[in-house]
């Protein structure tokens, strides 16, 4: 069951910077007191020693990644409480099913990574899509949470999420990953403690504040701090303490956890102007499927700029389509900009004798726009030569989810409309 949550005023937000601590000592006692500015003091990778009889196992050759996890980490380890244990094991209880669900998660868990450093959030939240969803993008239905941090809509509207038939920006990734990053650091400058961050999350900032109002702050031990919530807020917290024991011991649980080679890093590229779902995949050289797996947030096949203006994709992909988009802004441009070269049109015969009954009959047909497509034109160079949007054109030609072909005819106006 997912309860309601709500954003808190930011109301000291311009004047301090929430961030986690270093890696604790005592690992029972999270310590509360936010570090100075300027985002998480992350322990540096280590450097995994070279033995030359062995061969690199997927775990050391990932290791950068998750040791800087670790280093990020603000609260009690795997023995601070037993229940943290349990989960733990329940995680792991098949290594193999662990490991294969953690290694379709890391593209998402590590974009998520580095906003969590943008923020100075501690390194345990950025397992929370664990907690919440497993980083499935959970489609939302009426008023049920959904996106992999399972939000409802109230939230998403507060955070500036937009949300329609067309686009969900709750499964949008990017924008909701900062959102909600953003989110945790405000709810720490206001409760100074990690933990009550987590049972904010769950139960509502309001909420904790009247507890924390009426009975002080927790102390560090126990590890989950008994303040009068729902059991499920508990658990919510220790189930985020359990996979983050995981990532700190995973031998201990007999996994290792899975590498993700730099060029297959997402990242958000911004979009120009709108296209079609299958144009934007060519352009990044994958396929559709896998693009929208990517964006879910785009609830149909084409990409508009009212809605979203980016992407998100892995590294290579990303460079092809900005190379792609940058190629198609050029050629655009050079051709608004050449007045002796207009692209070529079917138009009526103006000259037409108006006397003529048949030709009077035929004008509005006549005079309604067409295009012939060349090769390499895209549907925006059209739509910006005729000066009509690309929805226009997509709905007069049924061009949803389809590419344009050269020689193919498009109708410019809608019907009965005269130039």
């Amino acid at each position: 069951m997912k309860h309601r949550r709500r954003l808190l005023p930011i109301a000291l937000a311009s004047l301090l910077t929430a961030c986690a601590t270093p890696p604790i000592n005592n690992p029972s006692k999270p310590p509360k007191v936010a570090a100075p500015s300027g985002g998480l003091e992350v322990a540096p990778a280590a450097t995994p020693s070279v033995v030359p009889v062995q061969t690199t196992s997927p775990s050391e050759a990932s290791a950068p990644v998750w040791d800087k996890l670790r280093g990020s980490f603000a609260m009690s380890d795997c023995d601070a409480d037993p229940q943290i244990m349990t989960w733990a094991r329940r995680y792991t209880q098949n290594p193999q099913r662990f490991e294969a669900q953690m290694k379709e998660a890391l593209p998402q868990l590590v974009y998520v990574q580095q906003s969590a450093e943008k923020f100075g959030v501690a390194g345990e939240f950025v397992l929370l899509p664990w907690v919440e969803s497993q980083y499935r993008p959970v489609p939302g239905h009426r008023n049920s949470p959904a996106g992999m941090w399972q939000l409802v809509q109230s939230t998403a509207h507060v955070m500036g999420l937009h949300v329609d038939h067309r686009y969900d920006g709750r499964l949008d990734t990017s924008a909701s990953t900062d959102g909600v990053m953003r989110m945790l650091r405000d709810y720490h400058n206001e409760l100074h403690d990690w933990r009550l961050v987590d049972y904010a999350y769950n139960r509502g900032e309001f909420g904790i504040q009247r507890l924390v109002q009426q009975h002080g702050m927790p102390p560090d031990e126990p590890a989950i701090p008994k303040l009068p919530v729902p059991r499920i807020t508990r658990e919510h917290l220790t189930k985020l303490l359990a996979i983050s024991c995981v990532v700190r011991e995973p031998s201990r649980f007999h996994v290792e956890l899975p590498s993700l080679p730099s060029d297959q890093h997402l990242e958000t590229v911004e979009v120009s102007h709108g296209m079609t779902l299958s144009t934007a995949a060519g352009h990044a050289g994958m396929q559709t499927d896998t693009l929208k797996r990517l964006n879910p947030a785009l609830q149909g096949d084409f990409l508009t700029t009212d809605t979203s203006t980016h992407l998100l994709l892995p590294h290579r992909n990303a460079e092809l389509f900005r190379s792609a988009m940058q190629t198609s802004d050029d050629q655009s441009m050079t051709a608004s900009e050449s007045s002796d070269a207009p692209l070529p049109s079917v138009y009526a015969d103006d000259s037409a004798d108006p006397q003529n009954d048949n030709t009077a009959q035929a004008k509005p047909s006549q005079h309604a726009r067409t295009h012939v497509v060349r090769s390499g034109e895209s549907l925006w160079q059209i739509a910006h030569h005729y000066s009509v949007s690309v929805s226009t054109l997509e709905r007069l030609n049924n061009l949803r989810g389809k590419s344009l072909k050269p020689g193919q005819v498009l109708k410019i106006d809608p019907p009965g409309k005269s130039r």
